[in-house]
This record gives structure tokens, sequence and C-alpha cells, in this order.
């Protein structure tokens, strides 16, 4: 009786944290059903907000623009075995649709940079431009705000990545030391937000590191570690549902927890991210377009195929590891040396495997080889 009634109140907390969000207008038909499967193909678009407004936004001295900073179209496909995630750049330049929102119409334009969808006119805005470019069906969105990033980093306890470089930029007041090592809060947001010394590649590489950190974190959430753990999966879905806003067909905590269960049996190789294919853009190298390649991608996506050929080359998985740490652990930024969930800055060692070309865009992108 105890337990159901922990079970209850706990169901509740989590449940009356979530925001409720607009339901979709969705620009595009859902695909048919396939009658003879338990599931259909599902596709989420996910958002980080750079707005400082709210509690634990204000990270630093700027504004924000209120657009979304990192945009993932995530595929999950209809046997639930495979899933990708697509980082979108907001420096592309797309064609904006007119947008439908629940405060009347947004008006669209050509060359506009992606990011100016959100600010201007939200998720919904963003779904309905996605939707336009990719004759994707959105099933469902989420969206990140920055204190709902470090809450949840902070709930697993913080998460490991390999730093290949000293980072030292007074500027935005980020420090690192170079290594594997575990990041929590305001650490692990620096680190995913950096792009003047890490990304020689900028906005690109910093796209890069993202997906290295989302799957390092997907792979710490389904580790012992974490599901062993009761408290601290309550602290991550009630870090996680205090964050986030959905559409209105997921803003209860069930939906989302039938969600969640229908990811049991995917394996963490079967978790894969990629970036749209692009180029920089002629007139302007400052900004990006999507190339014919992206085509492709769209419609592996409407049809429920897996990655191939050149889109896969370059992916990262929830599988793949940060790298060999040889050496003692450090102290540093990771944390105390001898903590099992803050190992410290260890060296690691280059994967032989690697082609020259790979390891040196994964050190364009602020990643160890």
């Amino acid at each position: 009786m105890v337990t159901a009634l922990v079970v209850v109140l706990a169901y509740r907390s989590l449940d009356g944290n979530i925001a409720e969000g607009e339901a979709i207008n969705h620009l595009v038909q859902a695909p048919a059903e396939d009658e003879e499967a338990d599931l259909q193909p599902m596709n989420v678009l996910v958002m980080g907000s750079d707005s400082r407004e709210g509690e634990g936004n204000s990270i630093d001295g700027e504004s924000g623009g209120g657009g979304s900073d990192t945009t993932i179209l995530l595929h999950v496909s209809a046997d639930r075995q495979e899933a990708y995630g697509v980082s979108l750049p907001r420096d592309a330049l797309v064609t904006r649709p007119d947008c439908r929102t629940e405060d009347g119409m947004v008006p669209g334009g050509e060359l506009q940079m992606f990011n100016t969808a959100f600010a201007l006119g939200g998720p919904q805005c963003t779904v309905q431009m996605v939707e336009s470019l990719t004759g994707v069906y959105i099933d469902h969105y989420m969206v990140l705000d920055f204190n709902g990033f470090k809450d949840m980093v902070e709930a697993v306890k913080g998460v490991e990545v390999c730093i290949p470089e000293d980072v030292v930029d007074p500027e935005h007041d980020i420090y690192f030391d170079a290594g594997v090592q575990t990041l929590t809060g305001q650490q692990a947001l620096n680190y995913v937000r950096e792009r003047t010394v890490l990304s020689a590649t900028g906005d690109i590489g910093r796209m890069k590191r993202q997906q290295a950190f989302i799957a390092s974190m997907v792979n710490k959430v389904v580790s012992a570690g974490t599901l062993s753990r009761p408290t601290r999966v309550f602290d991550f879905l009630d870090a996680a549902t205090s964050s986030i806003v959905v559409d209105e067909d997921l803003d209860s905590i069930g939906r989302l927890v039938d969600l969640s269960m229908q990811f049991r049996d995917t394996g963490l190789t079967d978790i894969s991210f990629i970036t749209v294919p692009i180029a920089a853009y002629e007139p302007d190298p400052n900004r990006l377009v999507w190339t014919d390649q992206a085509d492709q991608l769209w419609k592996l996506i409407r049809a429920d195929r897996p990655l191939g050929g050149g889109l896969a080359e370059g992916s990262l998985t929830a599988a793949d590891d940060v790298g060999t740490p040889t050496g003692t652990p450090s102290g540093s930024p990771g944390g105390p040396s001898g903590s099992p969930d803050a190992p410290g800055t260890r060296v690691p060692e280059s994967d032989p495997g690697q082609s020259e070309a790979q390891r040196t865009a994964r050190l364009a992108a602020g990643l160890c080889a």
C-alpha cells in the first residue's frame, strides 16, 4: 500500500510538471497506417530554445533571440528497432512557409534563417516549416530550455565526454582541461554551446559535439547506473518533465511513459545521430543550405527506411565510446578523484581503426579522434 501510494503521488507530481503546448497544425497529410503492424513509424521534432527568460535560463549577459539554437528531427522505425536523429542547422537558409498559430498567421519568406521560425512563431511554426521542407509528417514536438538541460544532466550525475584540447575562452567564461571527463550542470551546457575554441567548423562542429553529448547521455540514462537507482530515475524524469513543452497529444506523464516503454528493446547501436547534408551558401559563407542529398534522407524517413550509404557515414551512435582512457585520473573538471560518477580527466588513445579523414573531421568538430 505504501509503495502504491508513493507511485501515485510521484505520478501526479510529474504529470503536473508538463507544460501543455498547442495541437500541431499539420501542413502534410499523415501517412496511411499499416493495419497489420502493432506500431507505426514516428517522427518527433526536438527543439532547444535559446531564450533567457524563466528561472535558471539567464546563463550569460546575452538576451538571446528566442530562436531554436538546436533542432533535431528524431525518426523512430515502426518496429522500434532503429532510431536516428537528424540535426538541422540554425544558420541554414530555407524557404519558410506561412504559419498558422493560435495567435494568428505568421508570414513566410525565402532565404530565411532556419531558427527564425521558432523566434517568430514558436514550435508550431518550426514544425510546419519542417513538414513543408521535407514532406515528413511530424507526430510530436518537444521544447527544452537551458535550465532543463542542466537539470537533466545533474539528475544522472553527469555525462562523460572527451575533449581533445584545453579550452581557454575568457570571453564566455568557459574553461576545460583536455581528456575524458564527466561534466555536470553548467559545465555540460558550456561544452555543448562552446564554438570558438573546440569547433574549427563553427556551428557545424558544435552540432557534432551536441550529437556526441546526447548519445553519451542516452547511454548513461539506460545504463544500470541510472535505471537501477529509483531516486535517480525520478530525478531525471522530474527534471525532464519540469522543463519541456510538448504538443497537445503528448502532454501527460502516462503518454510519455508509454512512449519511452516502446524503446525498451532498442539497442544502443541502433540509436544514431547525423547532420542533414549541407553546403556553404556561396554568396555568404557564414550561411548554409541543404544539398540535394537531403532529399534522399527525407525519402528514407517517409518510407521508414534505415540510413545507408553516404548518409550513415560519420554518424554517431549511443553505444560509441568517447575514447579509450589511459593514465590515471587527475581530479580536474570531471569531479573528485575516485568518484564513480565523476572520474576526473583521463587521456584518451586515438582509435587505430579510423581513417585520417575521419580523424580530421572529429578533431574539427571538437571531438577526440
